[in-house]
């Protein structure tokens, strides 16, 4: 049996963060996610899904996340039911998160961007103490000698295939397969 559950969107609330009787920290959040197609008006839809997330997890999406900010998570499909005030039992299918991905700097204004392009995530993981991006070691114009890029924003200059309108040469011979 697989479950398995991997999504990429928006927090449409600040997350709620909990701790249950024995101390156990839960946190529980909405999040946007974009659907792949239009609809017949040409807009683009989203689903919204309600996430939970526990123990340290829980506390660095509490206290890193915000209303506006992209996130990934990993994790499974859970339904639990209970009984309501009115006798009436209630069921509830969710996503249990196992791993959180912070998918924009620290700091910076989620939710500018609502176009649905989600292709630059910038590198970020749920690790918050963590600046770096995804330029290890490399060295860029403007950056000598293999010191990290701390920019948030991606230099044109990064791209070895930016056109400047000519086309490559590849040879036959330098292919892998």
């Amino acid at each position: 049996m697989i479950n398995r559950v991997v999504l990429v969107g928006r927090l449409t609330k600040d997350p709620e963060l909990r701790y249950t009787a024995n101390g156990v920290a839960v946190t529980s959040f909405t999040l946007a996610v974009n659907r792949p197609f239009s609809n017949q008006q040409g807009n683009r839809e989203a689903d919204f899904i309600n996430i939970v997330v526990w123990r340290k997890q829980a506390e660095n999406v509490a206290n890193f996340l915000k209303k506006g900010s992209m996130a990934g998570v990993d994790g499974r499909m859970q339904t639990r039911n209970y009984e309501n005030n009115e006798g009436r039992r209630i069921y509830v299918t969710e996503v249990v998160g196992e791993s959180v991905q912070f998918l924009e700097p620290k700091g910076s204004s989620g939710g500018q961007s609502q176009s649905g392009d989600q292709s630059n995530y910038g590198g970020y993981a749920s690790n918050p103490n963590s600046n770096q991006n995804q330029n290890f070691g490399q060295s860029t114009p403007g950056n000598q000698g293999g010191q990290h890029n701390q920019g948030n924003s991606p230099q044109a200059d990064d791209d070895p295939f930016a056109g400047d309108g000519k086309p490559i040469d590849i040879n036959d011979d330098d292919l892998p397969f």
